[in-house]
């Protein structure tokens, strides 16, 4: 937390109880999730869960670490049984793919049609609590790449063109805050109208997703251009 002095605007949205899930942005660094776990709890006690990709419980050590920090394979109904036990219920809707996003991309989102979050959401009839920290974009440099791509394609495996500090791998040392947004509540559950409701919670989630994302590269912009000679 030092490294970055690591920061956190909206805890008062986190509740103190019940079913919440918590939908992040994806940088490749990763680990600013994390810290966003450790700060919530910190601050309240609670303990996040997280749904992670197949692919870190497809490799032995990596998915001992990563149960041992309370992630959990990915699926509907795992996602489901945590929120109804009251958990604090961390998701990426972009995946490993929002990741990989070269640096000409960021501050974007990479969700596609994933809806899957929202119709959970609705489901299991819990708020979602959005969370951004948009400087974590800052911590990697990736080049856009072409072996990236093709390779995440075909069997879903990260091969990036990344550098951090100088030509290393250490990360920069900027300062990330996370953003946390005020709530937004789910419509009630009726399976007749789940695609329908899941697509406008969907929208309005992106939005406020987008509108963080936008707020700190306009900010970016305007201090990089105040410090311009």
């Amino acid at each position: 937390m030092l490294w970055h002095r690591y920061r956190v605007e909206g805890m008062d949205h986190v509740p103190a109880e019940g079913g919440v899930l918590m939908v992040i942005f994806h940088s490749f660094a990763t680990y600013d999730g994390f810290l966003l776990g450790a700060k919530i709890y910190e601050e309240t006690g609670r303990l996040g869960r997280g749904l992670g990709d197949d692919r870190i419980f497809q490799t032995p050590w990596l998915a001992d670490k990563a149960r041992a920090v309370g992630l959990v394979p990915a699926s509907p109904d795992a996602g489901l049984h945590l929120l109804q036990q009251g958990e604090l219920l961390g998701v990426a809707p972009g995946g490993m793919w929002e990741s990989l996003r070269p640096s000409t991309e960021r501050y974007r989102l990479r969700w596609g049609d994933r809806r899957g979050f929202c119709r959970l959401a609705i489901r299991a009839q819990v708020p979602l609590m959005i969370c951004a920290c948009p400087a974590a974009d800052e911590v990697y440099t990736l080049r856009p790449s072409r072996l990236t791509d093709a390779v995440y394609q075909r069997i879903h495996w990260p091969v990036p063109m990344v550098r951090g500090l100088g030509p290393t791998l250490v990360p920069r040392p900027v300062q990330l805050t996370h953003h946390i947004a005020p709530l937004i509540e789910p419509p009630p559950f009726d399976e007749s109208r789940l695609d329908a409701d899941a697509d406008a919670l969907f929208d309005e989630a992106k939005a406020v997703m987008e509108e963080l994302l936008i707020r700190h590269a306009h900010n970016r912009t305007a201090r990089l251009s105040e410090a311009s000679p």
